[in-house]
């Protein structure tokens, strides 16, 4: 049986069983530690219970109530889903917030192409300047062995010097890039999709009792389902406030957040596009500036770590 409609036959058991009956299935489904009743042992038949008697049949009861609500609540909501998915249920829907949700995981997940490329880049770089650096040495030492051949190697040596100079401050503008978007993907939006998830939670919830009571509104009228619609009336209404919550919750978060992402991005984007330019351009004042402009500081030579800079 698949686990959703394994869920429905739970809730449906639980919604119309004694508590015996359901720890008796839930000992068989392998959840045995959910109490006295769970436990398999048989309740005493002493003719005076104890004190200890009364505590266990508390206990028992209270892991009852909650097994009950929980058995419910997924029971309601997975058969809403159920019929959501094979289209013969109604379906509560924020058209605006959808696309704007829908509309965040597709930023997140280009961002994430960005920021996969950018770590590239960055160990690309530091490889690079590694092998100037090896490069730089080695002419370096020729020219001192090659009395005949000692300027050209010392002007190659000096070259390749300045660009590993260069080369260190240009990782640090890419690596100050990385960190940042990195922050703003993992955390930044994965907070507010955190936040979507519980409002995707919700709005399940709430139409799964919407459509309970408005079962229960169309059946019979008694003395028994007056008290029934009374009570899906409440729980109702309680899930509806819950929804409308997280709904405000999300429209808030989405708001902030393009907000934040479009005063990051205008910095780092500048960033980015002047510290490449210099260094392509060979501008060791320009590249320095760039630094100074985003208080960005080189790590002391002797760092072992790609990321030779960091953020003050």
């Amino acid at each position: 049986m698949k686990p959703a409609l394994c869920l429905v036959a739970m809730g449906a058991l639980v919604m119309d069983s004694s508590p015996q009956r359901v720890w008796l299935y839930l000992r068989e489904a392998g959840i045995r530690e959910l109490g006295p009743l769970g436990s398999g042992r048989h309740p005493s038949h002493s003719a005076t219970p104890g004190p200890g008697d009364e505590v266990a049949r508390g206990i028992a009861g209270e892991k009852f109530d909650i097994v009950k609500k929980w058995g419910i609540n997924t029971y309601k909501c997975t058969k809403q889903l159920l019929s959501e998915r094979f289209g013969r249920g109604s379906r509560t829907v924020d058209l605006e917030l959808e696309l704007q949700i829908e509309l965040l995981r597709e930023t997140k997940r280009k961002y994430e192409s960005v920021l996969q490329l950018g770590r590239a880049l960055t160990a690309h770089l530091y490889s690079l300047l590694q092998t100037q650096h090896a490069l730089g040495d080695a002419f370096a030492d020729l020219s001192q062995k090659s009395p005949e051949l000692q300027e050209e190697f010392g002007y190659n040596a000096e070259t390749q010097k300045l660009l590993c100079k260069n080369g260190e401050t240009l990782l640090g503008a890419v690596n100050f890039f990385v960190s940042s978007i990195n922050t703003l993907v993992t955390k930044t939006m994965e907070d507010t999709l955190m936040t979507v998830k519980q409002y995707e939670a919700a709005r399940l919830e709430y139409d799964a009792y919407r459509t309970d009571l408005e079962e229960l509104s169309l059946g019979p009228r008694d003395a028994g389902t007056r008290g029934r619609l009374e009570s899906a009336q409440a729980t109702f209404q309680a899930h509806r406030d819950k929804y409308e919550k997280l709904r405000g919750d999300v429209a808030i978060k989405l708001k902030f957040l393009e907000e934040n992402k479009i005063k990051v991005m205008h910095k780092q984007l500048l960033l980015f596009h002047n510290a490449v330019s210099a260094y392509f351009a060979g501008n060791q004042k320009q590249l320095e500036q760039t630094l100074q402009q985003f208080n960005i500081k080189l790590r002391p030579p002797g760092a072992e770590k790609p990321s030779w800079l960091e953020e003050q």
